[in-house]
């Protein structure tokens, strides 16, 4: 059954109109009809079953027949916090974290970030970002929408990092001492894990310092030096499967 991320539904709805590109792709590219069926789900976890009741090319109207069964939830909550890299890379590492059911992506501009974001720019390119992240939504049927903050200094990242119960890790490659399989073989599954991904020219030597001075534990994945965006992707693909 097709799925659809529309925010602006409530339990307590009988129908609903759904406006903008959901409606357009509901219309223009699948071409549904009156009387199809439909799931929408409202970017916070919640799912609902519906049945279309009128179609145009600016709004759907739909008949919330009831809530669908929740999801179980990951056992993890993950936040990647993701320097900002070139823009079709950036645009994949939002799109596949949200499917691997990251639960916040915090960006951020280091030393050698080479990509800079003006501040007239910012705003389109979050609303950008946010409509990624409800296309993958849609894809992986995961009802609720990772929390996604603008870009701060690398600092900010460091600064908000909780302490308690929350495992903390930084992608380093000249890291030679400490991988991610150690880390997985003397812990248990965390509640949360902070993972820190640098921009293509990585982390200067003052930034590692910081960060292990925040409480950062510096990983490596290996001698092979990856792509951010392979980097990324990687890590969580490897947390998910250990601990998810």
């Amino acid at each position: 059954m097709k799925r659809f991320l529309v925010e602006a539904i409530k339990p307590s709805m009988d129908r609903l109109t759904i406006t903008g590109r959901e409606a357009r792709y509901i219309n223009k590219v699948l071409r549904m009809k009156k009387g199809q069926e439909l799931i929408i789900m409202d970017g916070k976890g919640r799912s609902f079953a519906c049945a279309i009741e009128t179609v145009s090319y600016q709004a759907v109207t739909v008949r919330i027949k009831g809530p669908l069964a929740p999801q179980l939830p990951s056992s993890i909550k993950i936040t990647l916090c993701q320097a900002l890299i070139k823009a079709q890379a950036m645009d994949y590492i939002i799109q596949k974290a949200t499917e691997l059911r990251v639960h916040a992506i915090r960006l951020f501009f280091s030393e050698r970030t080479v990509i800079k974001i003006e501040p007239a720019r910012a705003t389109t390119k979050m609303r950008r970002w946010r409509e990624i992240m409800k296309s993958a939504c849609r894809q992986c049927n995961r009802p609720d929408l990772p929390n996604l903050e603008p870009p701060v200094p690398f600092e900010q990242i460091l600064e908000s990092a909780p302490n308690n119960d929350t495992l903390k890790i930084l992608l380093w490659e000249d890291e030679q001492n400490l991988g991610l399989k150690a880390i997985f073989s003397r812990i248990s599954a965390p509640p949360n894990i902070w993972a820190v991904v640098g921009p293509e020219g990585g982390f200067s030597p003052d930034e590692i310092d910081a960060a292990r001075k925040s409480g950062f534990q510096t990983v490596s994945l290996g001698n092979r030096i990856l792509r951010a965006d392979t980097a990324a992707l990687s890590l969580l693909s490897i947390i998910q499967h250990e601990w998810g």
